[in-house]
Order: C-alpha cells, then sequence, then structure tokens
C-alpha cells in the first residue's frame, strides 16, 4: 500500500503457520488417510492480522483454505481458563508425529531478528558447505527498534537491518527508496520487539509493566528454548528434511512454490 515499489524485493514465503496448514492438507492428510475437506485447522497465534491473513485467496488449495481459523494466545488461556485445565497435573506428551519436530531456530521467529537470525544459521552453513559451530548472531538480538549490523558469511560481508514496530519500518523502508541503504537482507515485525508483543498476547497491566521489561522477558524466554534444544538449525529438522524427500522434492520445485509461497501486488491507500 505504502511501497509498491518495493514489491518485487519481498520474501514470496508464507508465514508459517501457513506453510503448516498447507502441508497438513496436503502431505498430513495423505500420510494419515486423512480427506483434507474433513479436515478443520486452528493457529494459534500472537497476531490478530493472522485472522486476516487466513483468509486471503492466496492462501487456498484446491479451493481449500490452508488454515481455518485463527484464534489468538490471550483467547486460548481463556479457553483454558474456562475449562479448567491445569498444566501442572497434566502428564507430559509428545506431538503427533510426522511434524512433530521443532528447533531452536523456529522458537527464536518470536522475537525480533529471530526470523533473521534462524535464516543466517542455515545460510551460513549451506553457503560454506559445513556444519558451523558459530550459532548465535548476537548482532541482530536486543530491544532497539533498529539493529543495523554486518554479518560475514562464507567471506562475505552481508549487511542486515531487523526492524521492530510501524515507525522504525517506515524509516528503514524511507532509506532503501532514498537509495542510501546498501542492506542485502531486511527483517521487519510490525509490533515493536516483534511477535512476542503481538496484539492478541496476555495483556499486563501498567503496573507491571512499570516494574518489569515484559518484551525482554519473553524474548529470553525464547533464546532459552532455543539454547535447550538438540537441534537449533531450520535446515537439520528430520521432518522437514523427510517432506521435501517424499513430498515437496526440493526447494523451488513446483510443489513447494504452489503450497509454501504466495504473491503480493499494490493496493490503494486508504482515502482518510
Amino acid at each position: 500500500m505504502n511501497y509498491p515499489e518495493l514489491l518485487p524485493h519481498l520474501s514470496t514465503c508464507k508465514s508459517p503457520h501457513q506453510m503448516f496448514g498447507a502441508l497438513l492438507k496436503t502431505y498430513y492428510a495423505k500420510k494419515e488417510g486423512i480427506d483434507p475437506k474433513n479436515m478443520y485447522v486452528v493457529s494459534v497465534m500472537p497476531c490478530i492480522a493472522k485472522k486476516f491473513e487466513r483468509q486471503r485467496a492466496e492462501m487456498k488449495n484446491e479451493g481449500l483454505y490452508d488454515v481455518d481459523n485463527v484464534i489468538t494466545t490471550r483467547e486460548l488461556s481463556r479457553m483454558i481458563k474456562q475449562a479448567n485445565i491445569e498444566f501442572t497435573k497434566l502428564e507430559d506428551s509428545q506431538f503427533d508425529s510426522p511434524m512433530g519436530e521443532a528447533t531452536g531456530a523456529a522458537a527464536i521467529f518470536g522475537t525480533t531478528g529471530g526470523v533473521m537470525e534462524a535464516a543466517l544459521r542455515t545460510a551460513q552453513d549451506t553457503l560454506t558447505g559445513k556444519d558451523l559451530e558459530k550459532i548465535n548472531f548476537e548482532e541482530v538480538r536486543g530491544g532497539d527498534g533498529i539493529k543495523k549490523a554486518s554479518v560475514n558469511i562464507a567471506g562475505k560481508d552481508i549487511k542486515v537491518v531487523a526492524a521492530s514496530g510501524l515507525a522504525n519500518a517506515q524509516e528503514i523502508l524511507e532509506e532503501i527508496k532514498s537509495g542510501k541503504a546498501d542492506y542485502q537482507f531486511v527483517e521487519i515485525m510490525a509490533c515493536p520487539g516483534g511477535c512476542v508483543m503481538g496484539g492478541g498476547q496476555p495483556i499486563k497491566s501498567s503496573k507491571t509493566r512499570a516494574e518489569v521489561d515484559v518484551r525482554k522477558l519473553r524474548a529470553d524466554s525464547l533464546y532459552s528454548i532455543d539454547e535447550k534444544s538438540t537441534i537449533r538449525k531450520s535446515h537439520e529438522n528430520p521432518v522437514i528434511k523427510k517432506i521435501y524427500e517424499e513430498f515437496l522434492e526440493k526447494p523451488g520445485s513446483y510443489r513447494a512454490e504452489k503450497l509454501l509461497h504466495t504473491s503480493y501486488q499494490e493496493r490503494e491507500k486508504y482515502k482518510i
């Protein structure tokens, strides 16, 4: 709507929950012998905008929406309380298989700089052809609204910037539009601090927010999950590897493009 001239530079990847929904109704349905028409996929999101996203016409395959409904983390917490579910009294259990494996890289997607860091982990291994030990990219972490850095990948300096909050996003986009910027990789999250501070997240009182840094606590919990994860790189997830071997063939294949990617078009600005 505001920067249509930059559309060619926008990633075509669907958001993770839309990719997951698309694979549930194709790969998973086939593996489990389920008719996709009998599947009802619900995403639990920290983001209110996902409610709109899942209804986009581009988020359909064979006449079915990838995701049928979206509820926020706040809505889920209310449902849990209403049902009197006490997690401390539940037995530990594993996610369903296939598609139940997650990586540390997936966990940090929820905080500003996390998507970029996950991608950099995969990029450095792919471009060097090695399983490198450098996992953490501290340069793109932190609560600053704009984080600029130069990261060396396979002997090349890659200029990156992670922005969170729409005012900061606008600042970076204006910099790019004017030709002053020289970034090879840009990450933008609409909410200050990233998805952990999304509009659908539990609301904290002004007293709590004055006493503690809610964003930092939430981000730290994600980094803790990442640190404790056995697998910390997206491309090393055995389930993802298997999905490509059995179903998607390779990144960029016709099926991968059809199910995992989308497109955007110029829109008219709202007239006030």
